[in-house]
């Protein structure tokens, strides 16, 4: 199992350095995104067409491919529109630095991955658990909630009478990031469905979704975002009371 693990970081740096030398030379931004989503696309189908047992991880392949294929696509859709991703301003025109933040990704792709590995790399069959039907149900909560919560914001961002406006609207109004919630979902939901296949040292592997939580609440996701929407809207007492009255995470009713 261990080897399995290693095998999957071999293949996670492999796409990700592919991927950086291209965008790198070519001095884009619209393959950074599109490759994160793709790479656990790549990685879990292939560990399923060379696993010898197909049962749960038929279910957990699927769940990670419609979540990597959506998220990719919407993500490569925005930025051809965007033109460019203000995080790499500075940052893609120097190599180490630039490499530095595709060698982060290939790492973050890899942790997050653990519990998928687990039960891909498992060779006994193992039926279908409360923990699958469970997990699966989280999964597609949290699946409707990032894909609700994406197509409310483009259509918001897409109407010209909402220019220098924040979002607030839909599940945005009940949370200041849905999207973020929903994505902590899925990955919480395959951590519940990999547990019957979890002992010992194994267990371990829920730093997965520790792991993109922590990334979303700390890192990478929330603190670069509302630095940006401090600077843009905090001057206005509207944004002020929306930032008082409404979660931070999880949608629900106004404070």
């Amino acid at each position: 199992m261990l080897s399995s693990v290693l095998i999957a970081l071999a293949m996670c740096l492999v796409i990700q350095i592919g991927f950086f030398v291209f965008a790198f030379l070519q001095k884009s931004d619209k393959f950074t995104d599109l490759s994160y989503g793709l790479t656990f696309v790549v990685v879990t189908v292939l560990y399923w067409l060379l696993s010898s047992v197909h049962g749960v991880q038929t279910i957990v392949t699927a769940l990670v491919t419609l979540w990597g294929v959506r998220l990719a696509g919407y993500l490569y859709m925005r930025i051809l529109k965007l033109k460019r991703d203000y995080r790499f301003d500075g940052v893609r025109e120097n190599v180490r630095s630039f490499a530095r933040f595709w060698l982060f990704q290939a790492i973050s792709i890899w942790i997050i991955l653990w519990p998928t590995l687990i039960v891909m790399s498992y060779e006994k069959i193992m039926k279908i658990s409360v923990f699958t039907v469970a997990g699966t149900i989280i999964w597609i909560m949290g699946f409707w909630i990032e894909t609700m919560a994406d197509l409310q914001k483009s259509g918001f961002r897409s109407n010209p009478e909402n220019n220098g406006k924040w979002v607030d609207v839909g599940l945005w109004h009940h949370s200041q990031y849905p999207n973020y919630f929903g994505e902590m979902s899925m990955w919480w939901g395959i951590f519940v469905i990999s547990i019957p296949f979890l002992s010992g040292v194994t267990w371990l592997v829920i730093l997965g979704p520790l792991f993109i939580s922590c990334l979303l609440l700390f890192v990478t996701g929330i603190p670069p975002l509302a630095k940006k929407h401090k600077q843009e809207y905090g001057h206005l007492p509207e944004y002020v009371e929306y930032k008082r009255k409404t979660n931070l995470l999880v949608p629900w009713f106004k404070k």
